[in-house]
């Protein structure tokens, strides 16, 4: 019976491709099932051996330590340099995005109290 390995979820692209690339490098018999159309399935990497379980485990743990350690240096580098994002950075490249947001923000606050002022509340 297949068991689920590792969920794909909110993982992004090059760190799937690590994992896929790692599985195959150590022969673990492993198979991909995505999240489908709708995005409600559960895409996930799944042992079709019970018995490479530990072994599977072991490998993506040591990747993601190794992963986790290279990602952290990266940012504090960028922190370092400047280049780190930042709320205000994101308000400054995304100006649209930001001014929707805020008028949607609005509209919900004046249509929430407009109501309760209307019911007398």
């Amino acid at each position: 019976m297949a068991l689920l390995l590792f969920s794909l979820r909110q993982v992004p692209d090059d760190e799937a491709a690590d994992i896929r690339e790692l599985l195959e490098e150590n022969y673990i018999d492993f198979y991909e099932t995505n999240a489908g159309n709708w995005g409600i399935s559960m895409p996930a990497i799944w042992l079709r051996n019970e018995q490479q379980h530990d072994e599977a485990r072991h490998l993506i743990d040591e990747y993601q330590k190794e992963r986790q350690i290279v990602i952290r240096e990266e940012y504090a580098r960028m922190q370092e340099s400047g280049e780190a994002p930042t709320f205000l950075k994101n308000i400054w490249h995304y100006p649209a995005q930001t001014i929707l947001f805020i008028a949607a923000i609005i509209l919900v606050l004046y249509l929430s109290i407009k109501l309760v002022f209307e019911f007398g509340l």
